[in-house]
């Protein structure tokens, strides 16, 4: 399991270099229409009417795909990253107060926490991309505001099991008001299992912008994202289905990648919990 995990991190830490620095490096914009008729369609591994080598081919106008890729990858691993540290920062905070201060902030903050579990996430993507603008930023705050439910109850339930033991007890006889106990004793020991949430939770994320891109209500072009990428290639299937497999591929991948890491620090904090 760890040795699939470090290999998965050093693929998404090829990846992010290479989306950092790869298009530096770029002969062209990745976004400008370049030689349609020269360029256009050319196949992996062939070169253009100018004789310019493309390693994965190029789209409907003439433009690198390799360079679209990494491109794409910088938005969309920012996109899926930040939504989901924000949607498990906010189910954290909800969580903890939740289980803290019990009572009738806690129904009625677990009771929306069940109402939105109760509705499809993806149903709720699509209606909150629809009311707004689509966008980066919007993406961002859609995945928060549907993401934090599942982090909450899993926060509740270890503050809720944490608030009896003997070190809470011992911060309040030396003075520590509950909030005090709450954020700087209580908090910081329910982090193992957001951890590991979080990190699955980025490969949802980038997989759900994703969608929303193909839909049409993520990030809009000529910005390039893996879902809008997919979206634009589906009518070239059976003419050049790299247009199309290329962002796929590397989107599976890279939320396979993010399944086996957090999948390893789960199995990492189930053997510390048994150690102890």
């Amino acid at each position: 399991m760890m040795r699939s995990a470090k290999a998965a991190g050093w693929l998404l830490g090829a990846l992010v270099v290479a989306s950092v620095l790869g298009p530096a490096f770029a002969s062209s914009d990745p976004s400008a229409i370049g030689d349609v008729i020269g360029a256009r369609l050319t196949a992996p591994l062939a070169r253009d009417g100018r004789g310019v080598l493309h390693l994965l081919g190029t789209d409907r106008f003439g433009r690198d795909l390799l360079v679209r890729l990494l491109v794409a990858a910088r938005l969309s691993l920012a996109v899926g990253v930040v939504g989901a540290i924000l949607a498990a920062t906010l189910g954290a905070v909800v969580g903890a107060v939740s289980g803290w201060w019990r009572g009738w902030l806690d129904r009625l903050l677990m009771g929306a926490a069940d109402v939105a579990l109760a509705i499809p996430r993806l149903v709720l993507l699509i209606v909150c991309a629809a009311l707004w603008q689509p966008g980066a930023i919007t993406t961002v705050l859609v995945l928060m505001a549907t993401g934090w439910m599942s982090v909450a109850r899993l926060v509740r339930s270890e503050v809720q099991g944490l608030a009896v033991r003997p070190f809470t007890d011992a911060a309040r006889a030396l003075g520590a008001g509950p909030a005090r106990v709450l954020w700087r004793h209580v908090v910081p020991q329910a982090m193992g299992p957001v951890l590991v949430s979080t990190t699955l939770g980025i490969g949802n994320a980038i997989l759900l912008e994703g969608g929303l891109s193909f839909l049409g209500l993520g990030v809009q072009p000529p910005a390039p994202s893996w879902g809008n990428m997919i979206a634009g290639g589906r009518d070239l299937l059976l003419v050049a289905p790299w247009v199309a497999l290329a962002p796929g591929v590397l989107l599976v991948c890279t939320v396979a990648c993010c399944t086996v890491i957090g999948d390893a620090l789960e199995a990492r904090l189930r053997e510390g919990d048994a150690a102890r």
